[in-house]
């Protein structure tokens, strides 16, 4: 086999509170992570020299070690010393730097397309601990679908499917770093947290309405105040029968949950026509069958 195919799905966070400030500067979490269809796809070639080599159709995408996927590859290759290289093509639908995990995915997939392509006897747990140390989403992105997520977000607990519901995800062309929100964020000043617990019984329940209604992130108290555009988003998904609408991580991404396909559509064109936004997309839940 000299190349193989695979797909980097982008994540949403239904649910996300601050529980805690580590001693090592961190914070820890407690969320429900759900996997969309929205996805990037790559393939990975192998390459008869140990170079590990990357392009993207997005021109200004980091092609060296900047990159997680470029990362992943150099990681399990050096890892089983092996005497080839990759090239990884990526062709990315999700936006970066979105509070998505795209660049988390890439570099998820990339470690189980490696494992493919060269029959490497590493097992899931060894991935997972290997894209711990590229990034606190990395593990979750190699897992899928739908779970809990505590400590920096990587002790994951797998949960029930969430039922399917048409969800629209909007980012806006700002820029947000993840360090400087948590930097800002303030624990004292939250009044609104997430019932996860609920949550989780509403999810094994099918009760997707009662999902929509407790979507709650704590983190929108330091973005949504420095960018309107987060309640602008949000208030336009209401106003077209959303369920629910939510920043997803730390931003500035915003989803809604739709009940049917005609009223995500609607809000779509008014994100498109009132917010000049050109990154606005229609997915749904991804469950995963077997594995990646």
């Amino acid at each position: 086999m000299d190349s193989v195919s695979v797909y980097a799905n982008a994540k949403i966070n239904l649910a996300l509170d601050v529980v805690g400030k580590r001693t090592d500067g961190y914070h820890d979490l407690r969320t429900i992570m759900q996997t969309v269809t929205l996805r990037d796809r790559l393939v990975i070639r192998k390459l008869y020299t140990n170079q590990i080599k990357l392009n993207s159709n997005i021109r200004w995408l980091p092609q060296d070690s900047r990159n997680l996927a470029f990362r992943a590859a150099k990681i399990l290759l050096d890892n089983y010393k092996s005497d080839f290289g990759v090239l990884i093509e990526i062709d990315k639908q999700i936006p970066i730097s979105a509070g998505l995990g795209g660049g988390s995915a890439n570099a998820a997939a990339t470690l189980f397309g490696i494992k493919r392509l060269f029959d490497l006897p590493v097992t899931m747990d060894e991935l997972m601990k290997i894209g711990l140390s590229l990034g606190a989403d990395v593990p979750f992105c190699l897992l899928k679908g739908t779970a809990l997520g505590e400590g920096v977000g990587e002790v994951l607990t797998p949960l029930s499917p969430c039922p399917d519901v048409h969800i629209v995800i909007a980012k806006p062309p700002i820029s947000i770093s993840t360090a400087e929100v948590f930097r800002q964020y303030d624990n004292e000043s939250i009044t609104v947290r997430p019932n996860i617990d609920k949550m989780m019984k509403d999810i094994e329940d099918g009760d997707i309405k009662a999902v929509g209604t407790g979507l709650a992130n704590v983190l929108e108290s330091v973005t949504a105040k420095e960018f309107v555009v987060i309640e602008r988003l949000k208030r336009i998904m209401r106003l077209n029968d959303s369920i629910g609408a939510m920043m997803s991580g730390s931003g500035p991404s915003v989803f809604g949950l739709f009940e049917t396909k005609i009223s995500a559509q609607k809000a779509i064109t008014q994100i498109r026509q009132e917010l000049s936004i050109r990154e606005v997309f229609l997915t749904n839940i991804f469950t995963p069958k077997v594995g990646l």
